[in-house]
């Protein structure tokens, strides 16, 4: 994501939250994006619950609520940490607490306390795995999921190397 610091910094959470929203894929999951913060750490994305987004028993379909959550926690880190660090999903688990009958939302955070605790466990070792733990509520703030996600975080020379030994 080179291109997007050539760009005026008040243009970037923009285009992020735009570039999800036309995104083939996460369309098709029915999310939106809805905001992006300045300062590139946050994500805030909304799942109305409609015809696109319901099971065949009437509430919101789980892999609509899986989907919306894949992709954010890394494109903040890899906006966070920059182009020496090589960052994907690794794994990532769902646990259903109620059926979701009303528009739900999801926030993803990467705080710079979470940035600073990444490099520096970097420096100390090539990779490591984070768990991010997202909650899908209504507006009441009422829980009807819980994501958890693994993210996969290396330093890219180390990356490089275990990909050409392998």
């Amino acid at each position: 994501m080179n291109w997007l610091q050539k760009l005026p910094p008040a243009w970037r959470p923009h285009v992020v939250r735009i570039g999800f929203n036309l995104h083939p894929a996460y369309r098709r999951t029915g999310g939106r994006v809805e905001h992006v913060s300045p300062d590139l750490t946050t994500m805030r994305v909304r799942l109305p619950f409609g015809r696109a987004t319901r099971n065949a028993v009437g509430s919101m379909f789980g892999g609509s609520l899986f989907g919306i959550t894949d992709g954010p926690h890394p494109t903040l880190l890899i906006l966070a940490l920059g182009p020496d660090y090589v960052i994907w999903d690794r794994s990532a688990s769902i646990q259903y607490k109620r059926p979701g009958r009303d528009t739900l939302y999801a926030e993803f955070v990467i705080s710079a306390q979470e940035v600073a605790e990444v490099r520096d466990i970097l420096t100390r070792q090539p990779e490591v795995d984070r768990i991010y733990r997202i909650e899908l509520k209504d507006r009441q703030g009422i829980v009807h999921a819980i994501i958890e996600r693994t993210v996969y975080i290396a330093r890219r020379a180390h990356y490089v190397q275990k990909s050409a030994g392998q």
